[in-house]
């Protein structure tokens, strides 16, 4: 029984990484008003599409569950990943086949950083560690539309805008939970106003 408790073999060095976590909007008043294969046709093309919009900014992806996707970055690269939150919005509120089917898709993200530590499970990469679990709850907390970010993810993102959002009560890390709601950058000059997305 005591073997049970020495370290795991492996390699299990700490690593300071960022985590993005996005979640559809009302996806199960969806389900009950398409036609099931639409429905899943849906949900695949939606997850698709923020697979690649993440990875698109360098995000590795975890997992997805359903309508939920969880992708990761180095803590040094979190303005990266809060772009990549940002942007998320606005593809997923484009997407043709929600419109065909008469939906419009909103987001609620989450993004934090912290300590973790990264192993393979099943095959595919996955990250233990609180930063993970922040972000889910972050991302729960968010209303529809906006994107939630603890302060070390600022900390390590100085030029990423937002303001403080009020106090957060979330499951597993207590009250008064401090966060911050991302602010939409400034257009860039001859930038496309068309890319330039509301939050």
């Amino acid at each position: 029984m005591a073997d049970l408790l020495l370290p795991l073999p492996g390699a299990h060095d700490s690593i300071l990484a960022c985590f993005v976590m996005v979640d559809l909007v009302g996806s199960t008043t969806m389900a009950q008003q398409l036609p099931l294969r639409n429905y899943q046709t849906l949900m695949q093309e939606f997850v698709q599409v923020m697979i690649l919009s993440l990875e698109a900014r360098g995000g590795d992806v975890l997992q997805h569950q359903g309508d939920a996707v969880l992708a990761w970055w180095p803590l040094q690269q979190a303005a990266q990943a809060c772009q990549a939150a940002a942007e998320a919005h606005g593809r997923a509120a484009r997407l043709t086949l929600a419109a065909r089917l008469g939906q419009r898709l909103h987001l609620r993200a989450g993004v934090s950083g912290g300590e973790v530590i990264m192993g393979v499970v099943g095959g595919q990469n996955s990250a233990y560690g609180l930063p993970v679990n922040y972000a889910t709850r972050l991302c729960g907390a968010a209303e529809p539309g906006q994107t939630l970010v603890c302060d070390a993810v600022l900390a390590s993102a100085p030029g990423v805008r937002a303001e403080p959002y009020q106090p957060l009560h979330l499951q597993g890390f207590g009250e008064n939970c401090c966060a911050y709601r991302l602010l939409p950058s400034p257009p860039r000059p001859n930038a496309d106003p068309r890319t330039a997305h509301e939050r």
